[in-house]
């Protein structure tokens, strides 16, 4: 449905340019979704494949399959906005041990991944999902590194743009910052309201849209933007992990990502992003569900690998949990996390390698670093950068 321009234009300066900055009206739209037509079908299949990822959430232990996949998120959502960092470079820049990993754009990444952390530990204590929230969350995102001169944890206090090589010639330029506050104050009661009888998983779709075309900050906006989603269905407890990101789909689909979005704004068809939207939901809650299940597989037949060895089956098997818990990891490490002895710990890895399961990455005789190769494979799956 095209309802027309779904905000206002305020004339802003920028650059030294008169621009026409846009105010989106508040949330929900005017007239009301069409729930029964185009995006019925859409919606129920979203709803039934976040409910199979809810329920194989148990296939794995959840902090295991967590510290990982949180990590892919951050390099991806990281990704998006330019940063090459690896998967294996944030593992490797967060083992003690591990020097010489590229550092400008793995802070970013590492940035993320405490942002992350850092919201869902303050919903789990009873925070609510708020604009306070996702100020702290954003002051964290930028804590260090490129882009933490950008004012981290406060909405911006001078005008922004996306695209173009100035505001004059911009692609789009948000709300003035004088409306920042207001805007943002209307998507935080939208996020709560109970009374309109929206899903929550429309109101996650709509409330994205809402934050993008606000842009509330100097920087990060994107990833903050992303991470919204997350937090959205894990407050409302639509799951009981964090395990749904979306960022690999926006990654595959940008043109229609940023298409759609614009065309929320021209003209109003939020039937077409939030279709869109619930296609991404499922698509992504079903590839997580397949990962699970892959990894559950992976970790069952090299067990079955380790367990012939006799009396070094035992070593082998700890530090092989060691592994699953940190794909990327040092001797010393695994000594942490094993409780074996040093020598134990050392040659049980050298057995894993002489299997095939582990590889040694640095090629030292000490502070050695090994790599769960066919783990890590599964997830470095779309990570490549675009």
């Amino acid at each position: 449905m095209k309802r027309g321009v779904t905000g206002r234009y305020q004339v802003a300066t920028a650059g030294g340019e008169s621009v026409k900055a846009f105010i989106p009206a508040l949330l929900p739209p005017v007239p009301p979704l069409d729930l029964q037509g185009q995006l019925q079908q859409p919606l129920e299949r979203a709803l039934l494949a976040l409910g199979r990822l809810d329920s194989v959430s148990t296939a794995l232990p959840a902090a295991l399959f967590l510290y990982s996949y949180v990590r892919k998120e951050a390099v991806l959502s990281s990704l998006i906005e330019g940063t090459q960092s690896s998967l294996s470079d944030l593992l490797l820049f967060e083992l003690d041990e591990a020097a010489g990993v590229p550092l400008d754009d793995v802070v970013e990444v590492s940035n993320y991944v405490a942002a992350l952390n850092h919201g869902l530990a303050r919903l789990h204590e009873g925070f609510p999902l708020s604009n306070r929230l996702i100020r702290e969350i954003h002051g964290v995102l930028l804590s260090r590194g490129r882009g933490s001169g950008k004012d981290p944890g406060e909405f911006r206090r001078s005008q922004n743009w996306i695209g173009g090589s100035r505001p004059g010639n911009a692609a789009f330029v948000p709300a003035p910052p004088l409306a920042v506050p207001d805007c943002m104050g209307g998507l935080e009661r939208f996020i709560h309201e109970g009374r309109d009888g929206l899903p929550m998983l429309v109101r996650t779709g709509l409330a994205h849209v809402q934050f993008e075309t606000i842009h509330p900050f100097l920087d990060g906006n994107g990833r903050v933007g992303r991470l919204l989603i997350t937090f959205m269905l894990c407050h409302a407890g639509v799951l009981r992990e964090p395990l749904l990101y979306l960022s690999l789909y926006f990654k595959q689909h940008r043109a229609d990502y940023y298409r759609l979005l614009g065309e929320v704004r021209t003209v109003g068809d939020w039937e077409a992003w939030m279709a869109f939207f619930l296609d991404g939901v499922r698509e992504t809650a079903e590839g997580a569900v397949a990962t699970t299940e892959r990894l559950r597989r992976l970790f069952q037949e090299d067990r079955e690998r380790i367990q012939p060895r006799a009396r070094r089956a035992g070593s082998m098997l700890r530090v092989h949990e060691a592994l699953k818990a940190r794909p990327v990891t040092s001797v010393q490490e695994a000594v942490r996390q094993t409780g074996l002895s040093f020598p134990t710990t050392g040659a049980a890895m050298d057995e894993l390698v002489g299997l095939g399961i582990a590889r040694e990455l640095t090629g030292k005789r000490r502070n050695r670093v090994f790599a769960y190769d066919g783990y890590l494979a599964i997830l470095n799956e779309g990570t490549e950068a675009p």
